[in-house]
């Protein structure tokens, strides 16, 4: 479980990144490993190897570039509802999702321990494509999938498959047993207390 936690950790550490403008001519493995190496890089040069401090987490930032689909996941994740909200309510909610991916998952890349990351080639169908890779830990292998499709601004992340579990999916079905007992103003204040919450505890 704890391996589990570290890989999402250190893949989820993606969304920290800054909305930089990728190259279009990159292809997704590209936008993976490179993204990815970038992060450990981070974390191998830290001072303290027990803790993700802030200058850690603004590296991180820094050091990689934009490459979720942050709208594609946010939809994706509320359903029904996102089809009711107006512009400025999908970007409201959207930056939401991000915040909510950062602050749940950066404080855990502490626990990274020089895991190796192996990568296979990318395999596209159309728009869309896959980027198959593997977390390894001593004798462990943890298998990650990253599903990406293409942008305006190049492939871009729209999930990620933790040994065939979808991100996108629990936080889909985390968010609907809130909405089954709630409305979606209700689960946007939830959202934001628990990021309060999560900052409060990054903040130390």
């Amino acid at each position: 479980m704890k391996m589990i936690r570290i890989t999402f950790a250190l893949l989820m550490a993606l969304a920290c990144a800054l909305p930089a403008m990728a190259s279009a001519e990159e292809g997704p493995r590209t936008v993976i490993e490179g993204t990815v190496n970038n992060i450990i890089h981070v974390l191998e040069a830290r001072t303290d190897k027990k803790v993700i401090s802030p200058e850690d987490r603004e590296a991180i930032r820094h050091a990689i570039e934009g490459r979720f689909d942050y709208e594609a996941m946010a939809s994706r994740s509320l359903g029904k509802p996102w089809k009711d909200l107006d512009a400025g309510e999908r970007t409201r909610f959207t930056g939401i999702f991000r915040d909510l991916l950062e602050y749940s998952y950066g404080n855990r890349l502490s626990d990274y321990k020089g895991q190796k990351v192996e990568f296979d080639d990318a395999e596209i169908k159309g728009e869309n494509a896959r980027v198959k890779s593997k977390v390894i830990d001593g004798t462990r292998e943890t298998p990650v999938e990253y599903r990406l499709h293409q942008t305006e601004t190049g492939w871009q992340v729209y999930d990620i498959r933790i040994e065939g579990t979808s991100m996108v999916r629990t936080f889909y079905q985390d968010f609907q047993s809130q909405l089954d007992t709630g409305s979606y103003t209700d689960l946007v204040k939830s959202l934001e207390t628990k990021i309060a919450d999560l900052k409060a505890k990054a903040k130390g």
